[in-house]
């Protein structure tokens, strides 16, 4: 019976050694596949950080490169900016001194307008003047010529005989 049991034991302690080492050989499957997991997951993880740096500096690279540009454009638009504003100011310039000059020559020619319509009267008052003074003196010459000869038709009908009031 020692024997048996010794035996018995023997092959307790063998499945015991078989048990554990197929729990042992799993293990190491497992961990083996773990750690490639891992490995995996620590390249991917590479992976992702390197294209993420990647797109990190692409980006940065184009907005570094689009805000150059928007300076470069500010720059540009501010002395656009600067000459309209130069050329507007001149623009003010010209028309506030042309307006100065129409001014002027409004002031000068409503001026000579002014002349011209006191010249206009006076020339207006002698013509009419002298046309009065006219019509006056042949208007004193028409009676005289008139009465003159009212005077020489009275006497020639005195001469027939006639009387003036009874014609």
């Amino acid at each position: 019976m020692h024997y048996e049991k010794k035996a018995s034991r023997q092959n307790l302690q063998c499945d015991e050694a078989q048990n554990a080492q197929a729990s042992s050989f799993a293990l190491r499957r497992h961990a083996r596949d773990t750690e490639q997991k891992l490995q995996q997951e620590i390249q991917d993880h590479r992976d992702i950080t390197a294209d993420l740096s990647r797109q990190y500096k692409t980006m940065q690279s184009d907005l570094t490169q689009k805000v150059k540009r928007l300076k470069e454009e500010v720059i540009q638009l501010q002395k656009q900016l600067v000459q309209c504003q130069g050329e507007l100011s001149t623009e003010k310039s010209d028309r506030g001194q042309v307006e100065e000059e129409k001014d002027a020559v409004i002031v000068e020619l409503q001026h000579k307008l002014d002349s011209m319509e006191t010249d206009y009267e006076k020339i207006l008052h002698d013509t009419l003047d002298s046309l009065t003074s006219q019509l006056s003196s042949h208007r004193q010459r028409w009676e005289d010529e008139s009465s003159a000869t009212h005077q020489e038709y009275k006497d020639l009908l005195a001469d027939f005989g006639l009387n003036k009031l009874d014609i």
